[in-house]
């Protein structure tokens, strides 16, 4: 049966001015990325001001654990949110269906799974990433509903991604603005008005992403869109999830790699300065969480542009699109380095009034991101390889800012400086990712010069 054709097919893509598609495709990202940054915040703030610095340092305990849940929804997701988009690219609406139906498939399975494992185990896993006597109440309690809510979560962001690679850039925005704007609403009145302390905080999130996802479900079902749900698609189909996953492993390290990095930067940080020390990396990694996800979104706007004309063989816009996207990067990353370094402590002031926590934290955040200015090349060279479907170098790059360089680093630098050479670990492994992520960009380059638009890409040895 032929596809109907539709207005929403995002045929811009391949014939509109990169700058004003990148604005069209990354401002709306950028907006939801940030959004959703504004969104982990306000549950910091709320949560660092009306419950205290301890539960400041019990919700930090479950980062690694919200880093593991991010792996396995980006595993999917951002997998066949690139599959999409070069099935567009390449005229193939069928195909791009099966992809969406087979993405809520998967995410179903890996949320239900990610969910019955940490449930039955979340107590000794919440000990194993830093928690102490006295914050594991606070890691359990808000952990356990975030937890039931994970299908409703993977589901959503997956969706989401999908609906910006579709064409649909503000429509996932608008979602994601919604979802921030209910979780702030909801916040103070759980956690002040219903007593709820940190549990208050947890439902708001859970309640907010189950409406987004609600919305999303309705939109995507609806028989007018050329990307919508069919009966057919929801059938696993094991190429789509062989190919979406292999696309999607590296981010799934890269997170995976959040997650085994952000449990050690606990147990050192908690061995050397206690609940305060990891109270303090909770503060930082807020702050530092917002730059980079408007780097994130700088890479989901980049997705679709990239995969579409990559799909297209039209290579020079994929050049075109990687260099104003690694520019823009490196502009918002740079102000990251200014703020840290320049106003430390009225950026961590937004998150406690604790005198012993905020000083630290202060000192802390300037050193963590003193080079955080040269992080935003690592990232968009890292999209660019999996834009292209080269996994395997995409995979390495994301690895080895945190495991190769970051984990030994994080052992070794407090044998010389005692418990500062936890935090000195952070800039060092930027520098040292840079330096071979620019090796790597140059070695592409200049095969990726030698291709003529329409030419087939074999020379660079991927496939998608």
């Amino acid at each position: 049966m032929k596809e109907p054709v539709s207005a929403v097919v995002p045929t811009e893509l391949g014939t509109e001015n990169i700058s004003t598609l990148l604005r069209k495709y990354a401002l709306p990202a950028i907006i939801a990325m940030t959004a959703s940054s504004l969104y982990n915040m306000v549950d910091s703030i709320f949560i660092g001001q009306g419950v205290g610095a301890l539960a400041i340092s019990g919700l930090a305990v479950t980062f690694p654990l919200m880093n593991l849940s991010t792996a396995f929804g980006t595993l999917v997701g951002i997998g066949g949110a690139t599959m999409v988009s070069v099935f567009l690219g390449q005229k193939n609406y069928a195909a791009a269906n099966r992809v969406l139906g087979n993405t809520f498939t998967l995410n179903v399975l890996t949320g239900f799974l990610f969910m019955l494992v940490t449930l039955l185990w979340l107590e000794p896993i919440l000990r194993f990433f830093g928690a102490s006597d006295a914050t594991l109440p606070y890691a359990s309690e808000y952990m356990t509903i975030i937890l039931y809510g994970n299908i409703v979560t993977h589901l959503y962001f997956g969706l989401n991604g999908i609906m910006r690679s579709g064409g649909n850039p503000r429509g996932a925005m608008n979602l994601t603005l919604f979802t921030v704007i209910l979780n702030t609403i909801l916040d103070p009145i759980f956690i002040f008005v219903f007593d709820l302390g940190i549990r208050g905080a947890a439902w708001a999130t859970v309640l907010s992403q189950t409406a987004a996802f609600i919305i999303i479900m309705v939109q995507f079902s609806s028989p007018a869109r050329v990307l919508r749900f069919t009966r057919r698609s929801f059938i696993p189909d094991w190429r789509i999830a062989r190919d979406s996953l292999a696309i999607g492993f590296g981010p799934f390290l890269m997170n995976s790699a959040s997650c085994v990095v952000t449990m050690i930067i606990n147990q050192q940080l908690y061995k050397y300065f206690g609940d305060l020390g990891i109270g303090s990396f909770g503060i930082c990694n807020r702050i530092t969480f917002f730059f980079v996800m408007i780097c994130v979104g700088l890479n989901q706007g980049m997705q679709p542009i990239a995969g579409y004309n990559y799909g297209a063989r039209q290579y020079s816009r994929v050049k075109s699109v990687y260099n104003k996207t690694v520019l823009l990067a490196t502009v918002v990353v740079s102000l990251a380095t200014f703020i840290s370094v320049v106003f430390p402590r009225q950026a961590a002031g937004l998150f406690t009034h604790d005198e012993a926590l905020l000083t630290m934290a202060a000192h802390d955040l300037r050193v963590m991101n003193c080079l955080m200015f040269i992080v935003g090349f690592h990232m968009i060279t890292t999209n660019l390889f999996q834009c292209l479907g080269m996994v395997g170098k995409s995979i390495f790059l994301s690895l080895i800012r945190q495991l190769i360089y970051l984990v030994p680093l994080m052992y070794l630098l407090p044998l010389l400086m005692g418990g500062e050479g936890v935090w000195w670990s952070i800039p060092v492994s930027d520098l040292l990712s840079f330096i071979t992520a620019l090796l790597m960009r140059a070695s592409l380059l200049r095969k990726f010069n030698t291709l003529n638009d329409g030419d087939e890409a074999t020379i660079l040895g991927s496939k998608l």
